[in-house]
């Protein structure tokens, strides 16, 4: 089975600073977009996601600093690095979460804690989550060691981009 899509195909024909552009708003770091530009060109969808993560992981903690900034924080809609693409998909992947009012202010100040704890926003793979859920999380994680969380953050990113990237790809040929 083939499943290169029409976008990867496009995506492995684009000049480097075309494709870090493209493809920069499924993760927010432009140096993990960089090197997924530089790994091309990809001949399936599993290599891309397999590049992904191994790019991603092979980034310092400030490019990974990059791609947090590139998130609102969870029940807003804006975002301090943020591609008008990326806030599309993050209004999505919250859409589930349908906080009443109560629970917007138990998410902001839970955002307000995380944020002066950690020194970044709580960022969560909210795909599928309700806001009962996100705020469990949240301070669950709000226990952990700032080495844990700076992880844990990381592999949430991680998860976001994977969902992301197939959302870029569209539907596979």
């Amino acid at each position: 089975m083939n499943d290169l899509s029409p976008t990867l195909e496009a995506f492995n024909d684009m000049t480097p600073a075309e494709a870090m552009m493209a493809i920069l708003p499924c993760n927010g770091s432009r140096a993990w977009a960089e090197g997924m530009a530089a790994a091309r060109p990809f001949h399936t969808a599993s290599s891309l996601f397999a590049a992904a993560d191994k790019v991603w992981w092979a980034l310092p903690a400030h490019d990974w600093q990059q791609a947090f900034d590139s998130h609102p924080r969870i029940g807003e809609k804006l975002a301090m690095h943020a591609t008008k693409q990326s806030l599309e998909w993050s209004a999505g992947e919250q859409a589930a979460a349908k906080p009443d009012e109560q629970m917007q202010a138990t998410l902001a100040e839970g955002n307000r804690e995380y944020e002066q704890k950690f020194g970044r926003i709580f960022i969560v793979c909210a795909t599928g989550k309700n806001a009962p859920e996100m705020i469990e999380v949240l301070h669950r994680r709000l226990n952990n060691d700032p080495e844990t969380e700076l992880k844990e953050t990381a592999e949430q990113q991680r998860q976001i981009t994977q969902i992301r990237l197939r959302k870029w790809l569209g539907p596979l040929s």
